[in-house]
């Protein structure tokens, strides 16, 4: 085979996979579209569309045409490092599309759709009994997934479902960092505890739903976010979606409490700041994607829980409070605003935790999860177990299943696999926001003046346009010059928490 045949074969993979992500973006859009501002009774025909989407990518991928032209251009790798790196993660995505029968890929699209809007009623009226048989069939055709992806890629079941959200990683290594963390824990918390700052919160509600909007819009442009290819709007569960160049965030507000909003979209605005730095040289191929969910999760928590909750940004934050909602500026002094943003407190809902405790929200998803898609923890006893594990990691039991097994989509839209992230990526976040103060001295200074723009520009440099080039370990070398080591996490809390 000549070098012409084998460079149009790889051509024609970039053409192919290019085509791909537009069916994909499309799909991504949908969803969005499900999730944020579609009534109810849309749902069935919505799950159809998503079915078919997913159907027609699939059958792309697992073209007898594709298999051809990656042994081709596999004969003659491309001499473009990036370009190599480009056609091994299309060999790597061909590879798990290939050991699913399109009829399981559209199976799962579909009930993903009715049993997340069977979620969406069951939240609402705290009735888990409303979603377990939609729950109960969707977690069969999950499992039937992570079966054939086991067998093809030699992971297990539940590996093979992690490594679809950030290859490379396996329970096998999450598992004793989670144990490490929960002795942390179990040792920290108490002390954390009680030497916190008694402080009053911070300003008087209620805090009027247009003034956090408003606000939340003003943070994160000034966070780097070109509203000009991005919107804002609410949603039963805040997230982050679209494609780089078209970033949908949504939120939820509490007049009662204006942190949640604000932190909340600050969170989901580092999201988007990773999806628009992306190399755009690389724009709808496996190397232009992010690097998996937990350098993802990374990039967020950088933003919301290492600059937006530091000592220097919350000093800069006050007197901008005040202002919004009208009240004096004393009512939001950095003492006032550490007792909300830095407080460590027990709670039940996972989205609205502090950093120190919210670790022990995703170990308990990781084991409750990993034993559903062993066969190990059936659907209907799914309540009880969650609630003796928040028992045993917090010490505490929530009043309902609105507060417990209901409070989050990613089961009910078929995510499992992807809890382990937020933690990864929590730790990553510490050892980055480490290894970016290093590199860049002036990004507490700037912080303090509402600028974002140096540890901004550091993570454009050294982690977001990178694309899916590197893993995660990998990256974590190349920026930090280590693989993950939760030590920087803990060195990170007890700073904040217990010095």
């Amino acid at each position: 085979m000549n070098d012409l045949s084998v460079m149009s074969a790889y051509g024609r993979l970039e053409a192919r996979f290019g085509r791909m992500a537009v069916v994909e973006e499309a799909s991504a859009m949908l969803g969005w579209d499900q999730a944020a501002v579609m009534p109810e009774g849309g749902a069935p025909a919505r799950g159809d569309q998503l079915a078919t989407l997913a159907g027609i990518a699939h059958e792309m991928l697992v073209a007898p045409q594709t298999a051809a032209d990656l042994d081709a251009a596999a004969m003659a790798p491309p001499a473009d490092p990036l370009a190599r790196r480009n056609l091994e993660l299309m060999r790597r995505a061909h590879r798990r599309a290939t050991v699913l029968p399109a009829s399981l890929v559209e199976a799962l699209a579909r009930e993903a759709a009715a049993c997340e809007a069977a979620w969406r009623g069951a939240r609402r009226e705290a009735d888990f009994a409303a979603v377990k048989v939609p729950l109960a069939r969707l977690l069969g055709l999950v499992r039937e997934q992570a079966a054939a992806l086991s067998g093809a890629l030699g992971l297990s079941p539940y590996d093979a479902l992690i490594d679809a959200y950030q290859p490379g990683v396996t329970s096998a290594e999450i598992a004793p960092v989670f144990a490490r963390y929960e002795a942390f824990l179990r040792e920290n918390l108490p002390a954390a505890e009680a030497r916190q700052r008694r402080a009053p919160a911070p300003g008087t509600p209620p805090f009027a739903e247009a003034a956090q909007e408003a606000l939340c819009r003003q943070l994160a442009a000034r966070a780097g976010l070109d509203f000009t290819a991005a919107r804002l709007d609410r949603s039963l569960h805040p997230f982050c979606g679209g494609t780089p160049s078209d970033i949908r965030i949504t939120t939820r507000y509490d007049e009662g409490d204006f942190a949640s909003a604000l932190m909340g979209v600050l969170h989901e605005t580092g999201h988007a700041l990773y999806e628009a730095g992306l190399p755009k040289d690389w724009a709808r191929q496996p190397l232009g994607a992010a690097a998996g969910m937990a350098v993802h999760e990374s990039q967020s928590l950088i933003i919301e829980l290492q600059a937006a909750r530091s000592d220097a940004f919350l000093a800069w934050l006050g007197p901008r409070l005040a202002e919004a909602f009208g009240q004096a500026a004393a009512d939001f002094a950095p003492a006032r605003l550490a007792a909300r943003l830095q407080r460590v407190e027990r709670s039940f809902i996972r989205v609205e935790a502090d950093e120190m405790t919210y670790p022990a929200h995703v170990i308990l998803r990781f084991r409750l999860e990993a034993a559903m898609v062993a066969g190990d923890l059936a659907v209907a006893d799914l309540p009880g177990a969650w609630n003796e594990g928040m028992r045993a990691l917090l010490g505490i039991v929530p009043p309902d299943d609105a507060k417990g097994c209901l409070q989050d989509i990613h089961w009910y839209a078929g995510l499992f696999g992807y809890f382990p992230s937020y933690t990864l990526g929590a730790m990553a976040a510490a050892q980055l926001m480490r290894a970016a103060r290093r590199a860049r001295p002036e990004i507490d200074p700037a912080l303090g003046q509402g600028d974002f723009t140096p540890l901004r520009d550091w993570l454009r440099a050294n982690v977001h346009g990178h694309g899916a080039r590197f893993g995660f370990n990998e990256l974590l070398v190349e920026a930090t010059g280590k693989t993950l080591d939760p030590a920087d996490f803990e060195a990170h809390l007890r700073a904040r928490y217990l010095d």
